[in-house]
């Protein structure tokens, strides 16, 4: 039997990892909207993507967040969309997410750790993937 096309292509994951970590903590901040809209707008992995498609992959999140076993459902769509040559890229632009804002909130840091656990990241790479998201989102 044939398999099913994937309903996410890698630039789809990518966006839900994105909307996924704003969504975390309850509250989706502004900056983080923007931190979303900059990384789609500039990265050279979405050069093709249809920006439309952002508020899709938004809906299809929530919604997903909202079933019991949503967040599962969530990493099982985006392992089967995203090569393995794009987790890394995954877990850092979920990082810029994460410090869009200044803050994060201990519901950010179990997400992204669990994206870690899920993409299968290396913790020496975690660790200096979370340190160049530290260093791009300081404040004075």
């Amino acid at each position: 039997m044939p398999a099913l096309p994937n309903p996410m292509s890698p630039q789809d994951a990518l966006v839900a990892l994105m909307m996924a970590v704003s969504a975390a903590d309850q509250q989706i901040r502004t900056s983080e909207l923007v931190t979303i809209q900059t990384l789609v707008n500039h990265l050279p992995i979405f050069a093709d993507y249809d920006m439309d498609r952002v508020r899709t992959m938004a809906q299809i999140v929530f919604d997903l967040l909202e079933e019991e076993d949503g967040l599962d459902a969530l990493f099982g769509l985006v392992r089967d969309s995203l090569p393995p040559r794009l987790r890394e890229t995954a877990y850092a632009i979920a990082c810029d997410v994460a410090a869009a804002d200044g803050m994060l909130a201990q519901t950010e840091l179990r997400l992204l750790e669990e994206i870690r656990h899920e993409l299968q990241i290396d913790r020496l790479h975690a660790a200096a993937i979370e340190r160049g998201a530290r260093a791009r989102h300081m404040r004075l």
